[in-house]
């Protein structure tokens, strides 16, 4: 399985590890990734979780290979709207957000900025650009695909092969407004 990392939000309080290699590593322009970064910035004290050119990175990983070492009781979720697919997850000791997951999905996508300076999994694609506003640029320095990629769906299936068409449910979290 490779090596485990740990992570933790920006206090330390909530900590985590993962096990082996992720899924992949992206960074996200659609709509929804967006508005929710511009939401959980706004709460008091929170870290910066796009980049300069308002893209979200996340490292994804199986659920099967997550454990939460502190801090679980601090995590508070929500969605953008009732009827979303997604909930965000935040550490609210210090307002920072955690993980995406999409309603009986086989992974978590993890907010990049967990992993201490210099050790998080570079990017390797960009993914739904064609949600940027018109007139946005992006660097050129690794695939920036209009939509999600067969390439992005193959790497989800292949993980869930692996876990057997699993998917684990998450320990119930809080809900907090944003």
């Amino acid at each position: 399985m490779g090596e485990t990392t740990r992570i933790a939000c920006k206090c330390g309080q909530t900590r985590l590890e993962v096990e082996g290699k992720p899924i992949k590593s992206v960074e996200c322009c659609c709509t929804s990734c967006r508005e929710a970064a511009d939401r959980m910035q706004r709460l008091e004290g929170a870290p910066r979780t796009v980049t300069d050119h308002g893209t979200t990175p996340f490292v994804m990983y199986r659920k099967d290979r997550v454990r939460f070492l502190a801090g679980a009781n601090t995590l508070a979720g929500f969605r953008l709207s009732p009827e979303a697919s997604s909930r965000r997850v935040i550490a609210t000791c210090c307002n920072t957000p955690v993980y995406l997951e999409f309603k009986g999905g086989h992974w978590l996508s993890f907010y990049s900025g967990l992993w201490p300076v210099g050790t998080k999994p570079a990017p390797t694609m960009r993914t739904m650009t064609s949600d940027l506003p018109e007139g946005s640029t992006l660097p050129n320095d690794i695939p920036n695909a209009k939509k999600h990629s067969l390439g992005f769906f193959a790497k989800l299936f292949g993980a869930w092969v692996a876990m057997g068409f699993r998917s684990p449910k998450m320990s119930n979290t809080g809900e907090i407004n944003v």
